[in-house]
């Protein structure tokens, strides 16, 4: 029976660590099944914390959040969101830290950052403000109708219209991922996915930069295709791949489960991004003004490890960018000396060589690897930064530093540069030279 009641106590114990919110409180616990009516489907405006229950600056800020909650009740929604548990929603809108406050306003499919202060007073204020900038475009006609139109977050330009005559040549043919629905204009349950179809092929459009594509066939006027794939009933969506056989898609039918599932596909057959060498600043501009993070590495001289010590460490980052791109962060290495400036912003120095550090360079701040250069150090670092653990400071200057062109390494063994030969045939020693003057 002790044994029994201690099991409960901790048990409940447990819980009371885990819910930072409760039925009681004014903050709305939103989840993956429910997002979508409670906020994309919402005429209101939404402020909405992504958080994990073991994150401490969560657990300080719950007090806050459950005040502002309380004094924005019937104006503003407040709500919260278990990323640690709900991480499709945390993925889909690019959360890589917590907690994570978005403002669901206007376009919901492209909420905006809150970057107010973290007490209740700064977060009625900003949430406030973003209110009246709401009231504003709807007076001015920018909002586009009212918010259960608006609130598809799509448009219908992003799904491809597919037909008899063009589905070979756009899907089979295509190196892109294809979700491809199959329906009937009469069909009820296609009309109630339209919009969630259309919002997820923005959505996915945007994060796979078109590397997966959703279509759309009107399987009563092209049957030939519809015939084909064995379409009996409707909506029916399948999954096409190059060089497969089509798949029939297995998720859910919300927006969110759809992007889920699209980033899914993308990530298990898309290439390991590539370890780039800094050359110029172009590539270190544009690796990491296209990712949330770069990775970058600062590897000892050619001359300290050869050839096969910079491979050794270049495949262990091989290792860990495949491991690592579903994040679609950047890989770049440099030469140690080679990018002195560079060095100097990521506070490398004291630490020795090889050594790595992640750059955010929107908001330009970086973490340090202080673990060792291995695979297993470095997904550690990573882990930490991917949860929002890692300890960061911002980049030297507040500014991307100056990169100098290099040439690239060609993959062979240092070379020691070649000695001058000196001739002393024509050197004239003086014969009166006291040899014990030396």
């Amino acid at each position: 029976m002790r044994s029994l009641l201690l099991g409960v106590f901790v048990c409940s114990l447990l819980l009371s660590v885990q819910a930072l919110y409760s039925p009681s409180d004014d903050v709305v616990e939103l989840t993956s099944s429910n997002f979508n009516r409670e906020v994309i489907q919402s005429d209101s405006l939404w402020l909405v914390e992504f958080y994990a229950p073991w994150c401490g600056h969560c657990r300080n800020l719950a007090p806050d959040w459950k005040k502002a909650a309380t004094a924005l009740k019937g104006i503003v929604k407040v709500g919260a969101v278990d990323a640690d548990q709900h991480n499709s929603l945390g993925g889909q809108y690019g959360v890589r830290g917590f907690p994570t406050i978005k403002i669901f306003g206007a376009n919901k499919n492209k909420p905006e950052e809150y970057q107010g202060g973290r007490s209740s007073q700064a977060i009625v204020d900003g949430a406030m403000n973003a209110l009246r900038n709401l009231v504003k475009e709807r007076l001015s006609g920018k909002s586009g109708g009212s918010g259960g139109q608006q609130s598809s977050g799509g448009s219908s330009k992003d799904v491809v219209e597919l037909t008899d005559d063009n589905f070979d040549k756009m899907v089979m043919e295509s190196d892109d991922i294809w979700l491809v629905e199959f329906f009937a204009p009469w069909c009820g349950h296609c009309k109630k996915l339209e919009p969630e179809w259309a919002a997820a092929a923005t959505a996915v459009k945007e994060q796979t930069k078109g590397r997966v594509r959703l279509g759309a066939v009107d399987a009563t006027v092209h049957q030939a295709v519809s015939s084909r794939y064995g379409i009996r009933g409707y909506p029916s969506i399948k999954v096409f791949r190059k060089g497969e056989e089509p798949e029939d898609y297995q998720g859910g039918r919300t927006r969110n489960d759809i992007i889920e599932r699209a980033l899914d596909l993308f990530s298990d057959n898309a290439p390991a991004p590539e370890v780039l060498e800094i050359l110029n600043e172009d590539v270190l501009k544009k690796t990491c003004e296209d990712s949330q993070l770069c990775v970058i590495a600062v590897l000892p001289h050619i001359l300290d490890t050869g050839a096969e010590g910079r491979n050794g460490y270049l495949e262990v980052m091989a290792k860990l960018a495949d491991k690592y791109k579903k994040k679609m962060w950047g890989w770049l290495w440099t030469e140690a000396g080679a990018q002195m400036e560079l060095e100097s912003a990521m506070g490398i120095g004291g630490f020795g060589y090889p050594a790595m550090a992640a750059i955010n360079s929107r908001k330009m701040k970086f973490a340090l690897l202080r673990g060792s250069f291995s695979e297993t150090g470095i997904h550690e670092f990573l882990r930490e930064l991917s949860v929002g653990r890692g300890s960061t400071a911002t980049l030297g200057g507040g500014a991307m530093p100056k990169i100098y062109a290099v040439e690239p390494w060609d993959g062979k063994d240092g070379q020691l540069p070649e000695e001058e030969d000196y001739d002393l045939s024509d050197v004239d020693l003086d014969d009166d030279y006291d040899k014990d003057e030396l």
